[in-house]
């Protein structure tokens, strides 16, 4: 059946009317005040529902997870808050304190020696081994 034989066929066949009592029913559903908020808050849901469905398409329980580790993080970002001051202050007393103990005992210690500092102190300290070469030719001279 071709396209054109359908469209012929169905303009041949008469129109019924609606049974008025159907019409009155279906009008005063269509007015009512619950049907429309219904309408409109269905419509709103099933857009919510399906730009989610869009998104999370591929793997909804992996999305669900991940956003579950999302909230985890930022509750223990937000719970660590609170101690932070207090951790930051703690080291710093410390190492005033530190550096005092260290400035006491550096000074003792230039009591301790007077004015005759050793002798080993003013002599740099050799790094190690002399290069292959130059150590070659200290053997041949000597």
């Amino acid at each position: 059946m071709n396209s054109d034989d359908f469209e012929k066929r169905l303009q041949r066949v008469p129109l019924r009317q609606v049974p008025p009592d159907w019409r009155e029913k279906i009008l005063q559903e269509a007015g009512s005040s619950t049907y429309s908020s219904f309408v409109i808050r269905h419509s709103f849901l099933s857009t919510i529902n399906s730009q989610l469905s869009t998104l999370l398409w591929p793997n909804p329980k992996a999305w669900a997870g991940l956003a579950a580790v999302w909230i985890l993080i930022f509750a223990l970002q937000v719970a660590s808050r609170g101690g932070s001051p207090m951790l930051a202050t703690v080291p710093a007393s410390r190492s005033s304190g530190l550096l005092m103990t260290l400035k006491d005992q550096q000074q003792t210690l230039v009591e301790l020696m007077g004015s005759n500092p050793p002798g080993d102190a003013e002599q740099p300290r050799h790094s190690g081994p002399k290069p292959r070469s130059e150590r070659r030719n200290a053997t041949m001279v000597a």
